[in-house]
């Protein structure tokens, strides 16, 4: 009878192991303060840090203000796709959204991802980025990316 019970942990532990993972970059976006009609538009990256592709079936926001794109291709194991998520800009003041994030990955598959920031007149003008900070910024997704892959890999 022990054998029977070590052996069924020891499958489930196997079959826990050998699933497809969903893992992202950040799971809140703070805008700041921006502009009203400012650009809304802004990317989450989800890694799949599993062994088995990873299918996002839906992805539902809060309300109407915000629209999400995304692709329901799979993603296989180690790769990445963008959840690309608008805010509405025309609205003034404070808002706090969340986006719910529906897949196939059977430990978490309802997954919630939030942005967050101010809309007011008074807001600076935002700095373009110059090329060399345009390089930084990429680089740094790509490590944050990296990580999320380091940490699911260490669970």
């Amino acid at each position: 009878m022990k054998k029977l019970i070590a052996g069924i942990a020891l499958f489930g532990t196997f079959a826990l192991a050998s699933a497809q993972t969903i893992t992202f970059d950040k799971t809140t976006y703070d805008y700041g303060t921006i502009k009203p009609n400012a650009d809304g538009t802004r990317f989450f990256t989800v890694t799949n840090t599993g062994d088995k592709p990873l299918i996002i079936s839906n992805v539902k926001p809060s309300c109407g203000c915000t629209t999400p794109e995304f692709s329901q291709d799979p993603i296989m194991p180690g790769k990445s796709a963008k959840i690309k998520v608008g805010y509405n800009t025309a609205i003034n003041g404070g808002f706090n959204k969340m986006i719910e994030v529906f897949s196939n990955d059977p430990a978490n598959n309802r997954s919630v991802i939030y942005i967050k920031g101010t809309v007011d007149a008074n807001a600076p003008e935002p700095k373009p980025l110059t090329p060399a900070e345009q390089k930084a910024a990429a680089k740094a997704e790509k490590k944050a990316a990296r990580q999320a892959k380091k940490v699911a890999a260490a669970k």
